[in-house]
């Protein structure tokens, strides 16, 4: 019996307070995060799995709820997929703080509805249950959607719409969570996470916890010589334009812990991922034939068939074999290794924010096969924002909107053959060039095209030099006006999209000026995401400055989507079918992956557009200059008996002797690639 139950009932009220007031003042036990929700969390009949709660069934939450009581760390970020136990673990580490350590709280959601419709519930309900919490929570008018006084501390439950929610109040622990959900800049105030951060100046042991699953960016994967560990490739400050994700960029700014798995038949660990889910395509017989052919997996028979296929050893993994490996499971930060028995090999990076990842392979509320379903129901949409969403929500790894519909690097690399730069295969029957223009050089290719449109990269390279001045310029001529064998460039498509120099100081557009006077060779060019024709010459009139008199220039109107297209169409080209797209075997491999910094994306609104997967994508646009110049010239017309005019050139620039190549037809060029170790 309470005390309160033995007093007047006049004096009830003040018992009440007075028990209240024991309760929130008597010492709790210190515990661990996932120990204190083992102990205080209980389930409704209504979840997924009713009763109390089992931190094992989710293992790798643990070290990142465990994280917020380390002092090393100021900072916690999780990365994950939808459906992983993020939220579950942002409110057992609210709620473990407010009954063992209370401090004021600020968690902030993407937007109104998601923190008043989707978290207050759910912590509501949590908090109530909690034995050791629920008569700490003061009740009445004081118990607010968006703010609640528990332990006798605030807790406000905020958005990132509102800058105003978002520093109101100093806070001891602030958790933002969906960060890539939220909008970059808050009503001009600056980053969200920046703004609840400064809420913890005033407490001296505030630690910030950032979560989401991420959107928008193009990674690489690097493996590790020493562990054969394969960990996501921090993404360099001069490609950030292929990085769009704030939740990514925080993760990798930390120690980069992943969440790896023991292979049920190798026991080498290894970190799981998109790459390793395997979706059988099915084999077939038409009828009244023998034939067989293969074709797609169904999401249905996707979700029946799928698997993981261990990177090491390619060993066949399934469902079965999740709750084991994640039991064993622990997280591995580049330069460390794992044991087979589980021990992590190497010191913990140094760095105060703590970043861990997980794939949503890892997740026991979805199995392998419903990811694997649900991936191919987006793809057979053909809605590039579905296809998001699963490799977002359904993963937990970025999705390059370019990464469906452009071929990798080393699919360019492959189409190296046994010829230098500048030298002439026998094949090449004209030379074009694409001029790219940049504030401090030139960036050009020269291609050799003959019978079929086969065609061989001939000299890539990059004039330095401002472009607002004349001398970059007259480099670019001298490398037109100089033949290479026994050619001349033919045609040179220079982009007039850029325009060098300030208009005020440099009047003159350097573009125009530069085709004005090489009229011959040089065509000013600007491309378009889409024209009725690919190509199209408009006469222009340019003013040039001190002139009175106007000239007439040819613009060329290029449809970029159908140049493009045709690099990447003839860099999948078949090695059997004539028309093949060559490079020499000096090619270099930043000049490969600018080939594919680029992506064909369908447009909600019909049509398509192309998206940077990395900020260097120069040589794309050149190489879409050389075909189009090309094009222009009626390359697609070369007859087949068609044979290189064997005349020297008038004005020959004497230069060493070069290796004429054997003719590259499309079975040498095969052959020659085999040659070199494809």
């Amino acid at each position: 019996m309470t005390r309160s139950a033995k007093w007047p009932i006049a004096s009830r009220n003040f018992a009440t307070l007075i028990d209240r007031a024991t309760t929130i003042l008597r010492p709790t036990k210190k515990v661990r995060v996932d120990e204190w929700a083992r102990a205080n969390r209980v389930y409704p009949l209504s979840s997924g799995r009713p009763g109390p709660k089992d931190p094992a069934v989710t293992p790798y939450v643990i070290p990142f709820v465990r994280a917020f009581d380390d002092p090393l760390y100021n900072t916690v970020v999780l990365v994950c997929a939808g459906q992983s136990g993020k939220t579950d673990s942002v409110i057992d580490v609210i709620l473990s703080r407010l009954d063992q350590r209370p401090v004021p709280i600020i968690y902030a959601g993407p937007d109104r509805n998601f923190v008043t419709d989707q978290f207050e519930p759910r912590f509501d309900d949590a908090l109530n249950r909690s034995a050791s919490l629920a008569v700490k929570l003061a009740r009445g008018k004081k118990n607010k959607k968006t703010r609640k006084i528990v332990s006798g501390v605030p807790v406000r439950l905020a958005w990132a719409g509102s800058a105003n929610q978002l520093k109101s109040d100093p806070a001891g622990l602030a958790i933002v969570d969906e960060r890539d959900g939220m909008i970059k800049n808050v009503k001009g105030e600056g980053d969200p996470v920046r703004l609840l951060e400064v809420r913890g100046d005033t407490h001296a042991d505030f630690t910030l916890g950032v979560t989401s699953t991420p959107t928008v960016g193009s990674v690489e994967i690097e493996r590790d010589v020493s562990s054969g560990l394969e960990f996501w490739k921090p993404v360099d400050a001069e490609d950030a334009a292929s990085l769009d994700s704030p939740i990514w960029k925080l993760w990798q700014r930390g120690t980069r812990y992943h969440w790896s798995w023991p292979c049920p038949h190798c026991g080498a660990y290894f970190i799981p991922r998109f790459k390793c889910l395997v979706i059988p395509r099915i084999d077939i017989t038409l009828k009244g034939r023998e034939e067989r052919i293969e074709r797609d997996a169904t999401p249905i028979e996707a979700r029946r068939l799928a698997h993981l296929q261990c990177p090491r050893c390619d060993g066949i993994i399934e469902e079965k074999h999740k709750f084991e490996m994640n039991a064993r499971g622990v997280y591995v930060a580049p330069r460390q290794s794992v044991e087979p028995d589980g021990r992590v090999i190497g010191d913990p990076p140094d760095s105060a924010t703590v970043s861990f990842w997980v794939s949503g392979l890892a997740s026991p509320f979805v199995s392998f096969g419903e990811r694997a379903g649900r991936y191919v129901e987006a793809l057979n949409s053909g809605d590039q924002e579905e296809v998001q969403t699963v490799i977002n929500g359904g993963f937990g790894e970025l999705w390059a909107p370019a990464g469906g519909d452009a071929p990798e690097w080393a699919d360019v690399a492959r189409l190296r053959i046994p010829y230098r730069s500048r030298e002439l295969p026998a094949g090449v029957l004209l030379l074009t060039a694409g001029v790219d223009v940049q504030k401090s050089r030139l960036v050009y290719v020269i291609r050799g095209f003959g019978v079929r449109q086969e065609s061989w990269l001939i000299e890539q390279g990059e004039l330095w030099g401002e472009t607002e001045h004349q001398a970059v310029w007259i480099d670019l001529a001298d490398m037109l006006s100089r033949p290479i064998g026994d050619l001349m460039i033919r045609r040179a498509f220079i982009d007039s999209g850029f325009r060098p120099g300030k208009k005020d100081e440099v009047p003159e557009h350097r573009v125009y000026e530069f085709c004005r006077r090489h009229a011959r060779v040089a065509y000013a060019v600007k491309g378009f995401d889409h024209r009725d024709q690919p190509l199209s010459v408009k006469r222009i009139d340019v003013t040039p400055r001190g002139k009175a008199a106007k000239y007439g220039l040819d613009l060329v109107r290029l449809d970029s989507d159908f140049f493009k297209s045709w690099v990447h169409e003839r860099v999948r080209w078949p090695d059997d079918q004539p028309g093949g797209w060559h490079l020499p075997q000096d090619a270099t491999e930043a000049y490969c992956r600018q080939i594919v910094s680029e992506g064909r994306v369908k447009k909600p609104s019909g049509g398509y557009t192309w998206v940077q997967r990395s900020r260097e994508n120069h040589f794309l646009d050149c190489e879409a200059m050389a075909y189009a110049a090309a094009y222009m010239l009626g390359v697609q017309r070369i007859a087949d008996s068609a044979q290189r005019p064997r005349s020297e050139p008038k004005a020959r620039v004497p230069e060493a002797p070069t290796q004429v190549a054997p003719k590259a037809t499309t079975s040498m060029a095969a052959m020659a690639r085999l040659n070199m170790g494809r």
